[in-house]
């Protein structure tokens, strides 16, 4: 009588466990991290992915309140429909440094922040940030990629000045936006 009890909830466990793995998967796949993305594109997915997780964990456990969750989750939506617009439309398994924020959060990144009305999509700001544009989920994020270090220098050696040097953000005319989103494909050579 015990043990048929026990092994019925053993099996009731192992067919709730196998649900969630089945769940989990489609989830996956609803997501776009299927493999029709590389390894670089694959893992930006997976960490967006476990943030998440960790802000569910967090609104769980309750170590924060709905607004910091809702805000969080639409943030990584946003960067997760941004990089998988990125690497559909560039073809390259190659992501710039993305970051996403609330038009009350702008003074992160900068200290006096620019007007968005007047921003066009490629542009550089201060030497370090182009904007990508704004994705809205829930609330407008505004998203943009920071330089790397080459594309700072060049940028400057460009332009003949520095971004400390001048008092006021730096705005570069925009580049085509295939050459801003895309990085030279690495080619094996035997």
């Amino acid at each position: 009588m015990v043990n048929s009890r026990l092994i019925r909830t053993f099996f009731l466990i192992l067919l709730f466990m196998s649900g969630l793995a089945v769940v989990d998967g489609a989830h996956a796949q609803k997501l776009g991290d299927g493999n029709e993305f590389g390894p670089v594109v694959r893992a930006y997915l997976g960490y967006l992915q476990n943030e998440q997780g960790v802000v569910d964990d967090r609104v769980s456990r309750r170590e924060v309140n709905v607004a910091y969750y809702r805000r969080n989750s639409n943030r990584i939506r946003a960067l997760r429909q941004t990089a998988m617009r990125i690497a559909q439309e560039t073809q390259n398994d190659y992501l710039p440094e993305l970051e996403a924020v609330a038009s009350d959060e702008l003074r992160l990144l900068f200290e006096r922040p620019p007007r968005f009305s007047s921003l066009k999509v490629g542009e550089v700001l201060q030497f370090k940030f182009r904007y990508m544009g704004t994705v809205r989920s829930g609330e407008p994020f505004y998203i943009f990629s920071r330089l790397d270090p080459y594309e700072q220098a060049e940028l400057i050696g460009r332009t003949g000045r520095s971004s400390e040097s001048s008092a006021t953000p730096a705005v570069v005319t925009p580049i085509s936006r295939a050459r801003a989103l895309t990085r030279a494909r690495r080619v094996n050579t035997p």
